[in-house]
């Protein structure tokens, strides 16, 4: 597996000398578990008495009878049954390795493969839950998990397909299954999710996508699904309070030709010049950084770059900030690579750049 990371710190398996860990992390949290207000098919009795034995010595005992019913004949019991180890599983991390240590796993990773929605749900949302501890994320995809998710990401209601991208990122965290999410057909649908779905489903897909995309055969897999089109759209709309997630993706991409490729015939610098006009200081330093990675090879996008008015604004954040700062540093190797666009060698390599 070839994994090209463009940094020196690691965030959700990715990494960059370019851009600050804080910048990445707060624009991109990992997934929740499940937000609350989802539970319609939960009777008050029965969350009652869950929350009533999750917090005592029965705990144990109640775990092991729900796992037991997940392999019932009645549909009903193993909904009901799913959707109390879903909640046993939202914020306890005690309760994550009694539910993995009591069978649980392949009994709700069959589930997720089910016709009947709400059990599907139940079930991609449960491992979703149970892969946010760490210890269950290798079991999870040993146990055949991954295949199924991708399956929920295709065909699942909005809730699963969010709770199934969230639950793949959880697992491209380790780093081999990176490549086998992405050869699962995962890439594609996590486009169209970014592309076609809500707020939250847009913000589940990107993340996911950043941290899947550290791997060269999936960045290919990404431009090759489209997924240059709706992160400019994004990252073009200041209202979408999706230009820093949609950025960061980019930044990852562009390390590949195909992407600078697809980027440039999809009208991307001037979305990246309008970026450093009037973005956020963060934005600007992304697009700065985007824009190195395209020009830094490329006679051809640095003059495109160049008339497309980038200079004067480029300027305008060199002359701010601490003189040891990113973005000025950065706007400074820009400028100086635009201004020789005719000159292969003769402007500093952004990895000259100290960070």
């Amino acid at each position: 597996m070839e994994t090209e990371n463009a940094v020196n710190y690691t965030y959700m398996g990715s990494s960059s000398n370019d851009l600050s860990i804080n910048d990445i992390s707060s624009a991109f949290s990992d997934c929740n578990s499940d937000r609350s207000g989802e539970f319609p098919t939960a009777s008050s009795q029965s969350r009652r008495l869950l929350l009533a034995c999750a917090n005592s010595e029965n705990s144990d005992e109640l775990i092991r009878q729900l796992v037991s019913d997940l392999d019932s004949c009645s549909i009903d019991e193993q909904k009901q049954a799913a959707l109390e180890l879903r909640l046993l599983a939202k914020d306890k991390q005690e309760n994550r390795i009694k539910i993995a240590k009591a069978g649980a796993i392949k009994p709700l990773i069959s589930l997720i493969s089910s016709s009947d929605p709400c059990l599907q749900e139940n079930g991609v949302t449960a491992i979703l839950n149970l892969s946010l501890c760490d210890e269950n994320k290798e079991l999870i995809a040993s146990s055949g998990a991954i295949k199924p998710l991708v399956r929920a990401l295709r065909t699942g209601t909005s809730t699963a397909k969010e709770n199934a991208a969230c639950a793949l990122l959880r697992l491209s965290q380790i780093e081999e299954n990176k490549v086998a999410i992405g050869r699962s057909g995962a890439i594609s649908l996590l486009v169209t999710l970014l592309e076609s779905g809500g707020f939250r489903a847009k913000k589940d897909a990107s993340t996911a996508l950043y941290s899947l995309c550290t791997v060269r055969e999936n960045k290919i897999k990404a431009v090759e699904a489209g997924i240059m089109k709706p992160l400019l759209e994004l990252m073009a709309d200041f209202g979408s309070n999706m230009v820093d997630k949609s950025a960061f993706v980019l930044s990852v991409l562009v390390s590949v030709p195909e992407a600078r490729t697809a980027l440039v015939e999809e009208g991307g610098i001037p979305v990246l010049v309008e970026i450093i006009e009037v973005g956020s200081q963060r934005q600007k330093e992304i697009a700065v950084a985007i824009l190195l990675q395209i020009c830094e090879d490329s006679v051809v996008y640095r003059t495109m770059v160049a008339r497309e008015g980038a200079i004067p604004p480029l300027v305008a954040l060199s002359q701010s900030g601490t003189n040891r700062s990113r973005s000025k540093q950065k706007a400074e190797t820009l400028i100086e690579l635009l201004r020789q666009p005719r000159s292969g060698n003769a402007a500093a390599r952004p990895s000259d750049v100290s960070v």
